[in-house]
């Protein structure tokens, strides 16, 4: 009996534990329960919100109208909607070049003209490709733009530009020639549209933190690039809404603030970058006079090496001598060593040498470097070098060579002058004598001229008149003889015989 009763006690103890358990477990997992609706609850309470948030952000005060089926006809074409709450819309509508500037209806039917708004609270630039307009507080409803507005245009509108740049290297030297590029966003949203290069400019400006303990204190404002999208200089390609800026950092070292800029016909809206330190021009250029040996000048050039990897130094330059002729030089084997290029010293004066260097920063950064020009001047030698030997041993016969050949130049400087004088004197008499002979001569020709004209105009005598063959005179019969004259010889013998008779 005992046995039982304790077998009963046992059994009944085993299913008030077990049902204990098992009331505690419950408890357990309905409070994990709870937990979980309640950050679920909490979940979705955020996901909804930043749905709202998004919604609210993307949310465009324009709404376009119709499909693209309604949109390609004429009179139903480039429809949008104001919403009732808009403050301020500025759009953009391209156009056809050199076409007239759209005009805007609004809902009530009534029109916008770009010379006859007549409304203080519209705004409107136009130019040979697109038309920008800004309106105040709009007329809420549905507008339409008619013009030759191109197709894929339709309306832009702009409510936040911002200019995404390119972060700066952190190690940037003064003359450095970098190449940057951007994008744009309206509202957050990269802009597709390629026509929109016309719309704006983008620009890069450099302002002095003006900290005295560098070199561009108090220096002003620096404008350093523009980004383009042509696909000219250092862009890639035109019109993929990629905009590229080449820096031609000629400014002074120091710490500026880069400030980037985008520009349209209505307004400007300007972003600052981190500050920047610009540190010097790490190319350094020599000269030794001679050094190349007779008729040579050596130039040196060396980098500061703890910002620059000399190995890969690379040098393109030109030299600009005395006489303003060019040569073109480029320096292109390596080394540790700094480099070196003979110019010919083959006459005095300023020589002066233009570099553009090409190499590898510490960093590892490749850079192209404008060079500050370098001038040198080289003095005449003015020294008497005579080549005989004799001269050459004995100094003091040298000293004496020379001496005499100063006096030999001094004295007869005197004579040089006389000389130079009478030949001027003789020069003036020349010119005398033949601008005498010239007015001589044109005097005789203008008196023969006038003789000549004198002569003509003198009155011609008649002459008599020319007797006819019929008035010659007749032969007689008392002058004819039967004996012919004699001629010649037989006349002048028939002379001596009438003598003799």
């Amino acid at each position: 009996m005992r046995l039982r009763e304790q077998c009963s006690v046992k059994v009944w103890l085993l299913s008030v534990v077990t049902f204990l358990s098992l009331v505690h477990l419950s408890a357990v997992a309905q409070s994990q329960a709870e937990q979980q609706d309640a950050a679920l609850q909490v979940a979705d309470g955020a996901l909804k919100q930043t749905q709202q948030q998004s919604q609210t952000s993307e949310k465009s005060p324009l709404t376009e109208l119709g499909d693209e089926y309604t949109n390609s006809i004429e009179l139903l074409r480039n429809r949008f909607r104001v919403d009732y709450n808009v403050e301020e819309v500025t759009m953009v509508f391209f156009r056809e070049y050199g076409s007239a500037p759209v005009v805007l209806v609004r809902p009530d039917g009534s029109k916008l003209f770009l010379d006859r708004t007549g409304d203080k609270q519209v705004e409107w630039y136009d130019s040979e490709t697109f038309d920008m307009i800004k309106i105040k507080n709009p007329m809420p409803g549905p507008w339409q733009a008619v013009g030759q507005v191109l197709e894929g245009s339709r309306v832009m509108v702009l409510s936040n530009l911002e200019l995404h740049a390119e972060p700066l290297p952190q190690l940037l030297f003064s003359g450095e020639i970098l190449k940057s590029t951007a994008y744009l966003t309206n509202n957050g949203k990269p802009i597709q549209n390629k026509l929109f290069r016309d719309v704006v400019e983008l620009d890069i400006e450099f302002k002095s933190t003006n900290n005295p303990n560098f070199d561009n204190f108090g220096a002003g404002d620096q404008d350093i690039a523009t980004f383009q999208d042509d696909g000219r200089g250092m862009d890639e390609r035109p019109t993929d809404g990629v905009f590229t800026g080449q820096f031609n950092l000629k400014v002074a070292p120091g710490e500026w603030k880069p400030v980037f800029r985008v520009k349209t016909p209505m307004f400007t809206r300007e972003q600052e970058g981190q500050l920047i330190i610009l540190h010097e021009n790490p190319v350094n250029v020599s000269v030794e006079l001679s050094g190349g040996g007779e008729g040579y000048h050596k130039i040196i050039i060396d980098v500061n090496r703890d910002v620059v990897d000399i190995e890969s130094l690379l040098i393109d330059g030109k030299v600009r001598f005395p006489n303003a002729d060019m040569q073109n030089f480029s320096l292109t084997e390596g080394g540790s060593e700094a480099r070196e290029h003979l110019i010919l010293a083959y006459e005095p004066g300023i020589f002066r040498v233009k570099l553009t260097a090409y190499g590898t920063t510490s960093d590892g950064r490749d850079f192209i470097l404008d060079v500050p020009e370098y001038s040198f001047l080289s003095e005449q030698n003015n020294e008497i070098v005579i080549d005989d030997p004799l001269v050459d041993e004995d100094p003091q016969s040298q000293d004496e060579m020379t001496t005499t050949s100063d006096e030999l130049s001094f004295s007869s400087t005197p004579e040089l002058a006389e000389d130079e004088q009478l030949d001027s004197g003789t020069l003036t008499l020349i010119l005398v004598a033949v601008n005498g002979s010239i007015v001589l001569i044109g005097a005789g020709v203008a008196v023969f001229i006038i003789w000549r004209r004198k002569r003509a105009n003198k009155p011609k005598t008649p002459k008599a008149p020319a007797k006819s063959p019929a008035a010659k005179e007749q032969p007689s019969d008392a002058g004819l003889t039967m004996e012919q004259e004699p001629k010649g010889i037989k006349k002048l013998f028939a002379k001596f015989k009438k003598k003799g008779k």
